[in-house]
């Protein structure tokens, strides 16, 4: 018998989102490892708030979503919105019930700036990882250090001279006015983008088109291809080895030496030496192209063999954050806003491989 086409309503509606939820669905055990986090960063929720006046998003329901920001590729905070005014996924994952009222935009991101002035997502991905089932799957001896490319919410038209204006072609009509850039040269030193200050003009090779970005940098360690270490900078050609060292220092404090591998574009040799006065081998890839600050006695290890096999896998991380977490291009500016991002979302992409990682262990 074939069913009518009529939409019937009822008096009154129950609606159980635990119900609603399948019990394998992969959110449920993310939702565990995100509660148990926060239930951990109680203390530095505390000192961001003052006791007095109307409250605010708990930060916990803000850092939630924002999770499924990443999860799910939103690509604004009033899509995230929309999506948590009909979804009932996301209404359990955050932890609105189904009548709440959704926030306003606005105010989401008005909230979400209060969490950048505390540095909440170094801290959010520290006590990640410092859990006990999760810190069991991490290598305490072996590390792997890339950079990426962040593009800037920039264009190059905002990148202007800094000592006047500089328009080479003729006004037009329009909002977004032709320009001609041809025969024009263009440098850090002399020009600067009017739509983000902080952001650099940087070229990622030789004969490739140089954009206005900056570089995030990872530390991953090699058992799991876990990120335990991540960090943003403003682009230049010496930001992947300072930040590096940065990020290695806090592991190689410990009297057994650890390891650190990374692509020949690390291979100098103030870099190298300065690991190996921190106590950790410089399993760097070698430059053939000039003389290699990676000697012999390292090389022939089959431990550096191995690092340099492992090290790739760094680039998966930043692929998912790239093309999924939407750090491709994100629509922020300034480094501590892009930073934050590009911390959460390490955490994000660290949150999509854990509960595959405990199954396997188990």
């Amino acid at each position: 018998m074939r069913g009518a086409d009529e939409r019937t309503g009822s008096l009154f509606s129950y609606v159980d989102l635990e119900a609603r939820v399948r019990k394998d669905h992969p959110l449920r055990t993310i939702r565990g490892l995100v509660n148990e986090t926060l239930a951990n960063m109680e203390s530095d929720f505390v000192g961001l708030y003052a006791g007095i006046g109307r409250p605010s998003i708990a930060p916990e329901k803000l850092l939630r979503a924002m999770l499924l920001q990443a999860f799910y590729s939103v690509r604004s905070e009033r899509h995230l919105m929309e999506r948590l005014e009909f979804d009932l996924l996301f209404r359990w994952f955050v932890g609105l019930g189904v009548d709440e009222p959704v926030w306003d935009h606005s105010t989401f991101s008005k909230n979400r700036d209060r969490l950048l002035e505390g540095a909440v997502a170094a801290r959010f991905l520290a006590a990640l990882l410092a859990q006990p089932k999760v810190k069991r799957l991490l290598s305490t001896e072996h590390f792997s250090v890339d950079g990426t490319l962040i593009h800037a919410w920039a264009s190059m038209k905002s990148f202007k001279p800094v000592d006047g204006p500089d328009d080479p072609s003729p006004p037009t009509s329009g909002r977004n006015a032709d320009a001609d850039f041809r025969g024009t040269t263009r440098s850090n030193a002399t020009h600067v983008s009017t739509t983000d200050p902080e952001a650099k003009l940087y070229r990622k090779g030789p004969g490739m088109e140089a954009k206005l970005a900056f570089l995030g940098h990872a530390l991953m360690e090699n058992r799991c291809g876990l990120i335990v270490g991540a960090c943003l900078t403003p682009a230049n050609g010496h930001a992947e080895r300072l930040a590096a060292l940065a990020m290695i220092e806090p592991h190689a404090d410990r009297p057994v030496a650890v390891t650190l591998a990374a692509d020949k574009g690390y291979d100098a040799a103030d870099f190298v030496n300065e690991l190996k006065t921190m106590n950790v081998r410089p399993h760097v890839a070698q430059n053939t192209t000039r003389r290699s600050a990676v000697d012999a006695r390292t090389t022939r290890h089959p431990g550096y063999a191995a690092s340099q096999r492992v090290r790739k896998r760094i680039e998966e991380a930043f692929g998912w954050m790239k093309t999924i977490g939407g750090m491709r291009r994100p629509m922020l500016r300034g480094t501590d806003r892009v930073g934050w991002a590009f911390i959460f979302a390490a955490a994000a992409y660290n949150l999509i491989c854990i509960p595959r990682l405990l199954k396997d262990a188990a």
